[in-house]
């Protein structure tokens, strides 16, 4: 038989299996390191220990669904599930490229969808985003999970944010939205706009409506409802990590609006707590989720009981008996008419079938040639793409395949095979943010070397230090980093998975623009040549307790 047959078939799989975009996740596993479901009846917060920031919910049936910002990250624009709003699932994303594509074919740092929300109205799905230097989208779904409708520009202008529609009792649409003073030189500020029936038109230029400068500054992420005559404006002031929910309330759209705070961080240890919305269940209970500033673990999600005193809700437990609550660190779970199994977002990854995990994330919009699933094959192959022109650090690296911090704590272990084919290739685990750090192999005139690499002030031009490196054997091997308690990570190898060998020093993960500290894996070489170049199999990504 010809000797090529056997590698064209192989060749033929990969290319059958293989999708460079996410698609629906393959994994169903439980998390290792965090599950907010306590398994007596009770839940822990944070709900989700990752960086889902900004989140928005809404109930449809037995179904609750929340969305989140996702910046630059692609795929773009997170959407989870739940039946019992404790036990969540990733279920998609809103698009698998950012538009415009030129603009976030780099990396855009603290650019892209900023908060969004989502509504059920009229037999489908809206969720409206904002890009902060576009103006305000809305897509539209039968079905949370998709296909969704191409993004509508509804409101081209620079600086408005964080949108929520309302479809009145009379049919009549509204929109609520702030603005960002890096952006439209004003904020702290709520906007009333009135939209077309179909949700897809803004039919005026907006009306201010409530001032928060005096006492609720840095006033942002404002959610629209209309409960017994009342409507309801609520949104957080005071900023990120030191503010309040702020309730707004009036029997006019337009105002004007009596104010409450009705959740602070009081007596606790969960600062902020920050922008978020609310939802009612089956039974009637009421429901607040939000996020908490957690710094390089990113904007975790809270889960909060929620009540009525006097046509104003009160979040939290108020054990004051003044209105204003304080957040839960434990709770017994919301009253959804039944139990359900317990449920967390994907981490791990073996990469045996044909898509990643859901829980992956490019710094930018992915190209087809930097990455490969391979099906049954069992692994990730990732292509050697050079460095951007004039390269600084990674900072502006498109190429990286990450994901969020799911825990506290926890272990980060991958199995790699490399086959360089040009001195300075090189694969490697990283940790992203405003600073960063990596382990990575890298081939040189005598073989193959690993070692640490760490870049302070990545976002300013800062240098990349190299600590010494280890020569290699083989080229299959093992990274590890081990994230304790404050973020601290401790990177390792091995070439049998059982001994490891600590690599370079101690690195302080911190926070991205916008966005927490994430891990997960790249393959670059120094510049473009023409011809084949190196590549690195990812046998599997597996996220664990720390041993």
């Amino acid at each position: 038989m010809n000797k090529f047959i056997p590698i064209l078939f192989v060749f033929v799989l990969v290319l059958l299996y293989s999708k460079p975009i996410l698609a629906q996740s393959p994994n169903n596993s439980l998390s290792k390191v965090w599950v907010a479901d306590n398994g007596d009846g009770t839940y822990k917060n944070p709900i989700l220990h990752a960086d889902y920031s900004d989140p928005d919910i809404e109930r449809v049936g037995d179904d609750y669904y929340m969305v989140s910002s996702s910046f630059n990250c692609v795929p773009g624009l997170p959407i989870l599930h739940s039946k019992d709003l404790v036990n969540w699932k990733l279920i998609g994303y809103c698009f698998k490229q950012q538009k415009p594509l030129d603009v976030f074919s780099k990396p855009q740092h603290g650019n892209g969808v900023w908060a969004p929300s989502i509504r059920f109205h009229n037999g489908q799905f809206y969720i409206y985003y904002p890009d902060p230097d576009y103006g305000i989208y809305v897509t539209k779904s039968k079905s949370a999970e998709g296909p969704w409708s191409e993004p509508i520009l509804i409101k081209e202008a620079k600086g408005w944010i964080d949108p929520c529609p309302l479809w009145d009792d009379n049919g009549k649409a509204w929109m609520v939205s702030a603005l960002a003073g890096s952006r439209a030189g004003a904020k702290s500020v709520v906007i009333i706009s009135k939209m077309n029936d179909e949700g897809t038109k803004l039919l005026d230029d907006g009306v201010i409506v409530f001032d928060g400068h005096q006492n609720q500054p840095t006033l942002e992420g404002p959610k629209l409802y209309k409960r017994n005559g009342y409507y309801y404006i609520s949104a957080p002031a005071g900023g990120v990590p030191t503010g309040w929910q702020l309730i707004l309330r009036s029997k006019n759209i337009y105002g004007p609006y009596e104010q409450k705070i009705v959740l602070a961080q009081g007596q606790t240890t969960i600062n902020g707590p920050h922008q978020g919305g609310w939802v009612e269940t089956q039974s009637g209970e009421y429901w607040f989720v939000h996020f908490q500033d957690k710094d390089a673990y990113g904007r975790v999600v809270l889960l909060e009981p929620m009540k009525w005193v006097n046509d104003w809700p009160v979040m939290g437990v108020d054990k004051e008996g003044t209105g204003k609550g304080e957040p839960v660190t434990t709770y017994r779970k919301p009253n959804v008419g039944k139990s359900y199994p317990m449920s967390t977002p994907p981490e791990s990854d073996e990469f045996d079938t044909p898509e990643l995990g859901l829980q992956w994330q490019w710094h930018a919009n992915a190209q087809p040639n930097w990455a490969f699933t391979t099906g049954s094959l069992g692994f990730l192959r990732m292509i050697c793409i050079p460095q951007p022109t004039g390269f600084t650090n990674f900072w502006d690296i498109p190429n990286l395949l990450l994901q969020k911090f799911p825990a506290p704590e926890f272990m980060v272990t991958t199995k790699i095979t490399f086959n360089p084919l040009n001195n300075n290739e090189k694969v490697g685990l990283i940790v992203m943010g405003l600073d960063y750090s990596y382990i990575s192999v890298r081939k040189g005139d005598d073989g193959l070397s690993v070692s640490q690499t760490i870049c302070l002030d990545a976002s300013k031009q800062g240098k990349e230090f190299e600590s010494m490196a280890s020569k290699l054997t083989g080229n299959t091997f093992y990274l590890r980093v081990i994230v304790k308690e404050g973020a601290d990570c401790q990177f390792s190898f091995s070439a049998d998975d059982k001994d490891y060998q600590n690599i370079g020093d101690t690195f302080k993960a911190k926070k991205g623009q916008w966005i927490g500290a994430k891990v997960g894996l790249f393959a670059t070489r120094p510049t473009y040549r023409p011809g084949e170049v190196g590549y690195a199999d990812v046998d599997w990504f597996r996220i664990e307790k720390i041993r």
